[in-house]
């Protein structure tokens, strides 16, 4: 798995660097944001640790214009309290955030979380009300009656647990644990937030919503007709 270290500081940059490698991982690293979204493009990352404060172009531009050609996992860091809400990152596109000075441990966690995938092919068709949706977990892959729609790395893991439970409630406890890989505290508003960017692609935006609905004090489940 490769990863790509969009970092200025080059004393953190380096460090993280030396603990990625140690865990396996292949790295490269971008210290200028002006290089960055066309590095993303030449290396196709599996996954991106982009730090907001860049000279050049900072985070927040990078990571809305990746998002027009890149579906990997982008885990944002940041050093301040003020500088970055969870809304904020969603709506950018960020798959997750780490407050600096990141801890090793938790770093590994989150990168393991968002880079475990299904080892073999696999694809599933799930049918819902007159659409056909086709989840292809070996190219991170989802069609809606034929069409490609693109889905956050996180979108995509959220459709794959309500794909495989549909019919049935989905806890934003479960959401959460499927998307960290571990317990963590979160805000329900980043699952919601989730939750609103796929009813916007499957283009199920008003209520009563028709493909995933929400279930009052209990959470959401993608429907079974």
């Amino acid at each position: 798995m490769h990863i790509l270290i969009i970092e200025d500081d080059k004393e953190i940059a380096r460090l993280t660097e030396m603990y990625l490698q140690s865990e396996g991982y292949q790295t490269t690293i971008v210290d200028h944001g002006s290089e960055a979204v066309s590095t993303i493009k030449a290396l196709t990352p599996d996954l991106v640790l982009l730090d907001l404060m860049l000279p050049g172009v900072d985070g927040f531009d990078i990571c809305k214009e990746a998002r027009a050609f890149y579906s990997g996992p982008i885990i944002v860091l940041t050093a301040r309290e003020d500088e970055i809400s969870e809304v904020s990152l969603l709506k950018l596109g960020a798959d997750d955030y780490l407050r600096k000075p990141a801890k090793p441990h938790i770093m590994s966690a989150r990168i393991e979380a968002l880079l475990r995938r299904t080892n073999t092919n696999s694809e599933k068709t799930v049918h819902i009300l007159s659409n056909t949706v086709a989840i292809n977990s070996d190219t991170l892959s989802v069609t809606l009656n034929d069409e490609t729609i693109d889905l956050t790395t996180s979108e995509f893991d959220l459709l794959t647990l309500l794909a495989s439970k549909k019919g049935q409630v989905v806890s934003r406890e479960d959401c959460i644990k499927a998307l960290r890989g571990i317990s963590y505290d979160i805000s329900d508003r980043s699952i919601d937030m989730r939750i609103s960017g796929l009813r916007k692609k499957f283009n199920d935006e008003k209520p009563p919503y028709k493909i995933i609905k929400t279930i009052r004090n209990k959470g959401y489940m993608l429907v079974n007709e």
